[in-house]
């Protein structure tokens, strides 16, 4: 039903209308933006560990195909035809031909598209994006599948086209097939199969506008494929791919939803939003590490609320962006034309953006550190409600957060139900032979510690359907946790015993078993996958292939138990750094934590740091509430203690020549006007290295490279030169340039995979590379008796050369003592002879 709001913003403005489909439709404005986002779809707390591939849950049949959706009716569509078929890319196609739809009875949208109280817009979203990174494979019974994908509530669509690009088997394209295309409900096209050829082809589709609502649902079906069922290898002959790089295009207008704080966070981001956002974030021309601070914090929680998504903090200084933005500030300050409210406390005021009333900007102003803080917190704390498009903030108790306590990571206080992990739209239950595998996701402190030998109990209770047609022996549970196989749980015990039990007619089903997981394939990210592969007997009818009433599931009761680990590792680790954020989030809030940026600090150097502050809220779920900002090294005693307190995360780069001279200063690194370098170690550090059996380091590798390149950014971590237990990452590049592209890098799986060691060097051409060139050290939870048995089990030369010393010690002793003893031995014979002479 369309709301006054809407229907006077279209009456009055004549920019398009939205149509209501299939009886679930959502308008495009208005009403429909409160809607939730999906969490099927939210890669954030759905993505495993980058490092961790994503193959098909079964690895000797078709991979899983997803969800099936109800029977479609059959409709009358024109033919689409394909685009060349090595054009993939959609901007590498401009050429491609446009293509017919079917008769649809829907309003055309009309007016002017630059009225007043409208911005145009242009966006795309691919199929990877909308949470099916390797693409929707048709095959075997699974005819049909789609895809729900989400738009934000505050953009009215104008036009749309869909950029379909297939891989089609050779054998199904021999068969003169087609595929239809719908959306929310409605025929969208049929695709002939027998014209895509190779390994890919792109086809181009324009959508009708008002088609295009809020929430929606592609879907795709292989016409007349019930006839192959019964056909040999089906699922591997006749095979339909649906590929990632499948991509809608938009174009529409930004409506203008007024300055209430209620709003918030529209239109900065939208939870329905599934492409990376951008918020730029603005300071006064004399920026201050107050101001960044309070950034850091509304920064993070934007980052939690992408939930994977991904959003950049481009910063701006003495100006105003040209669409939404963030402004930090005292009262008074000027940014740009705009002069910030005269307030007496923290004051939160949302306003028309000078620059294009469409766009908004929100004003987060105090007169100092704490004013600023109280407004930022009070800002991501809570919802603002009311029509008011200004509050001022009372004062508020900003609570700390325990270690390890991230809400986002699963706990290791107890055995954790695998029912907990699952997102509200997903079920421990599977229906059919052709069904989606079930991905379980889940977050954990990348410093879980066990001894050698023992291993992390994931107890599996499951149960597969009672049928006579299914093929029990063929028939298993596959297991798969972060890409690698653990096991296929059969549906029957397994042995001899067990065989002549259920031959006499006993009961024989297995419908528990625990895995034993070894700790090294928990990261940071993690997803298991578990896919019931039932097979119909050889002589079973082709009628029960498409039986949806089997049911099959894991129990409630299933469970990983995560209890017997430590918090304990070796650091410094930029893996665990690339992955969530760790050591800094080990303390959520960032409470023992300093960011660190040079005394004038850059806008790329600030911006990456809001960048990584928004990494950092969405790993654990929790916004930097405490996060402490310092430019430059500190001159006062209370900050200098701070920072002998903390960790350090540093941005910099090569031109900060003073900065990084006093920040390197007692690391393994060295630094020049024109690079980085690692400094050669000493006698008696190489001395120590070779007893302690630290082999594996490689400052002289990690040095030539340096050296050897012009243009780079990466990572440096060292252990703290003012606290050994604690740890410095510095975040750096040889510019601007270099370091704007960082966060991109965090961003792509091959990249984060190859982070580790101490030192990444990351290049254009050579893409990363790790070096470890300092000493590590331990850090977490262990009893000193315990870490005696550790420091054992790793520095074994030590440990073999404290052996031999001991032993030469005990017999060199036990020598002069036994010498001692035979001297007198042989001196008391020698005087009983001498008696009896």
């Amino acid at each position: 039903m369309m709301t006054p709001r809407f229907m006077q913003a279209l009456l009055s403005l004549c920019v398009g209308s939205v149509l209501t489909l299939g009886g679930n439709g959502a308008l495009a404005a208005g009403d429909a933006a409160d809607e939730p986002l999906p969490a099927m779809l939210s890669p954030g707390g759905g993505n495993p560990q980058p490092a961790a591939t994503e193959p098909a849950p079964v690895t000797d049949s078709a991979p899983a195909p997803t969800t099936a959706l109800p029977a479609m009716p059959p409709v009358t569509s024109p033919i689409i035809s394909p685009a060349t078929p090595s054009a993939i890319t959609p901007a590498a196609t401009p050429d491609l031909p446009a293509l017919t739809t079917p008769p649809l009875s829907l309003p055309t949208p009309i007016g002017d598209q630059t009225a007043t109280g409208y911005q145009p817009l242009a966006s795309s979203v691919s199929v990877a994006q909308m949470g099916q990174t390797h693409g929707i494979t048709l095959a075997g019974g699974q005819a049909q599948a789609g895809v729900i994908f989400t738009l934000p509530g505050d953009q009215v669509v104008t036009n749309a086209r869909l950029d379909l690009a297939l891989r089609v088997s050779p054998e199904l394209a021999a068969l003169n097939t087609s595929m239809q295309l719908m959306l929310n409900g409605q025929p969208l096209g049929t695709v002939p199969l027998n014209a895509a050829t190779g390994d890919s082809t792109l086809f181009q589709l324009d959508i009708p506008a008002a088609m295009v609502v809020s929430s929606n649902n592609l879907s795709f079906r292989i016409n007349d494929a019930d006839r192959l069922l019964c056909e040999r290898d089906s699922a591997t002959r006749y095979n339909l791919t649906i590929l990632p790089t499948t991509t809608l295009n938009l174009e529409g207008q930004q409506l203008d939803i007024g300055t209430r704080l209620e709003n918030f966070p529209r239109p900065f981001i939208d939870p329905l939003q599934m492409t990376p956002a951008t918020v730029p974030m603005v300071f006064p021309a004399g920026v201050t590490p107050e101001q960044v601070g309070a950034a850091s914090l509304v920064a993070s929680w934007l980052g939690m609320r992408m939930d994977g998504y991904g959003v950049t903090f481009p910063v701006i200084r003495d100006a105003l962006p040209e669409k939404s933005g963030i402004v930090f500030g005292r009262p008074g300050d000027k940014v740009g034309t705009l002069t910030l409210p005269e307030v007496a406390g923290p004051t939160l005021q949302l306003i028309d953006n000078p620059v294009n009333p469409v766009y908004k900007l929100m004003l987060v102003v105090g007169k100092d550190d704490e004013q600023l803080r109280q407004a930022a917190y009070r800002l991501v704390s809570q919802p603002l409600t009311g029509d008011a498009s200004t509050l001022s903030v009372a004062q508020q108790t900003i609570p700390f957060r325990r270690a390890y306590d991230a809400p986002r990571w699963i706990s290791t206080d107890r055995p954790v139900r695998l029912s907990e992990l699952l997102r509200n739209d997903q079920s421990m239950m599977v229906s059919g032979l052709w069904h989606e595998a079930l991905r379980i996701n889940f977050r954990a402190a990348p410093d879980l510690f066990l001894w050698d030998g023992d291993t992390i109990p994931v107890k599996v209770d499951y149960r597969f359907p009672s049928e006579s047609w299914i093929d029990e022996s063929r028939s298993y549970l596959n297991v798969m946790l972060n890409g690698t196989f653990l096991r296929n749980l059969t549906v029957n015990k397994v042995g001899v015993l067990q065989q002549l039990w259920r031959e006499m007619g006993g009961d024989t089903r297995q419908e528990d078993y625990t895995l034993k997981v070894d700790p090294y394939l928990i990261y940071g990210y993690n997803q298991f996958q578990l896919y019931f592969n039932i097979r119909a007997r050889d002589d079973a009818p082709c009628s029960v292939l498409l039986n949806n009433n089997i049911k099959s599931q894991i129990a409630d009761s299933a469970s990983i138990d995560l209890s017997r680990t430590r918090h304990f590792t070796l650091l410094p680790n930029l893996s665990y750094f690339v992955g969530v954020a760790f050591p800094f989030t080990r303390q959520a809030d960032y409470a023992q934590t300093v960011m660190l940026l040079p005394e004038k600090p850059t806008n790329a150097e600030i911006g990456l740091l809001l960048d990584l502050a928004g990494r950092a809220g969405d790993a654990t779920g929790v916004s930097l509430n405490h996060n402490r900002v310092m430019f430059g090294m500190p001159a006062n005693a209370a900050d200098r203690q701070k920072l002998e307190n903390s960790d350090v995360l540093a941005v910099t780069t090569l031109q900060q020549a003073a900065f990084n001279q006093n920040l390197l200063s007692g690391s393994p690194y060295t630094v020049n006007d024109r690079t980085f370098g690692v400094g050669a170690p000493g006698a008696w550090e190489r001395a120590r290295t070779l007893l302690t059996g630290d082999w594996d380091r490689s400052s002289i590798d990690a040095d030539r490279y340096f050296s050897s390149n012009e243009a780079w950014r990466g990572f440096l971590s060292y252990r703290s030169p003012w606290n050994p237990e604690r740890v410095v990452v510095v975040a750096t590049g040889s510019g601007d340039e270099q370091l704007l592209r960082l966060y991109g890098d965090l961003n792509s799986p091959n990249i984060n995979a190859a982070v580790r060691g101490d030192t990444a060097i990351i290049t254009d051409e050579n893409g990363v590379r790790s070096f470890r060139v300092g000493p590590q050290f331990p850090s977490g939870e262990m009893p000193w008796y315990m870490m005696i048995v550790w420091y054992a089990n790793q520095h074994s030369v030590l440990l073999a050369l404290a052996a031999l010393l001991l032993a030469a010690v005990v017999g060199l002793s036990l020598a002069s003592i036994l010498r001692r003893l035979a001297e007198k031995r042989l001196s008391t014979r020698r005087d009983a002879g001498s008696d009896k002479k």
